[in-house]
């Protein structure tokens, strides 16, 4: 069914690391493993994708993206998960909920593109995002005229699509980020001009900031070692 700017999800980030006994498997063994929980996340019906960190950060090392109409379709896919052979060896190591609602201050539709059901880029680098109070203090036609700046510096970078989700009351930080892109490059060169708008100096927190590159369950579980 094609996503509405009304249809309301739950996201979940959930990354792990993988148990080094998991390296002492048979091949066979894992590759079967692989196609098992490959199984449970179809069968599971909800919104997913998958990424590699390997090698590029020392806490995690592979993403399960989750998009759900309730948090209870979202705990029933990781408690398959963990009865799966491979769910043995795996470590949540950093996991994060947000869900999808209108913008305040976007100018269009602001429905994530991974529920749209869009084509994943080549990467996506996920982080959480957490304003000042200050900020929240400000008149709205000041947080406004702030943003404006900030979204047009975002426009100049067509390439590089935003998934925003809100985290307000639900987890620890105010918002979770996904920016998708095939050129690590353009983020790069987006978040350095980002970080010269007003909008900047009411940033909180927004570490840790997790490259993740796009690639399919059987693959990521094979590369594991």
């Amino acid at each position: 069914m094609e996503a509405t700017e009304n249809d309301q999800y739950f996201f979940n980030f959930s990354f792990f690391k993988i148990d080094p006994k998991w390296r002492w498997m048979a091949d066979l063994a894992k590759e079967e493993s692989a196609k098992e929980v490959e199984n449970v996340i179809i069968n599971s019906g909800i919104r997913f994708r998958s990424y590699s960190t390997l090698g590029l950060r020392g806490d995690v090392e592979f993403l399960f993206w989750f998009a759900a109409e309730t948090v209870e379709e979202i705990q029933d896919v990781m408690s398959k998960l963990y009865l799966t052979v491979f769910g043995k060896y795996i470590i949540p190591s950093r996991v994060y909920l947000s869900c999808t609602r209108s913008s305040t201050y976007a100018r269009k539709g602001t429905l994530p593109s991974f529920v749209l059901g869009n084509e994943p880029q080549k990467y996506v680098v996920v982080y959480p995002f957490t304003k000042t109070r200050e900020w929240y203090l400000l008149p709205q036609e000041q947080r406004q005229k702030m943003m404006d700046q900030h979204i047009n510096v975002s426009e100049k970078y067509p390439q590089v699509t935003l998934n925003t989700t809100y985290s307000f009351g639900i987890d620890d930080q105010d918002f979770m980020l996904a920016f998708e892109c095939d050129n690590l490059r353009d983020f790069q060169n987006l978040i350095m001009d980002l970080r010269q708008t007003p909008v900047s100096a009411y940033v909180a927190v927004d570490t840790p900031m997790i490259t993740c590159v796009k690639k399919d369950i059987v693959p990521i579980i094979t590369s594991l070692g």
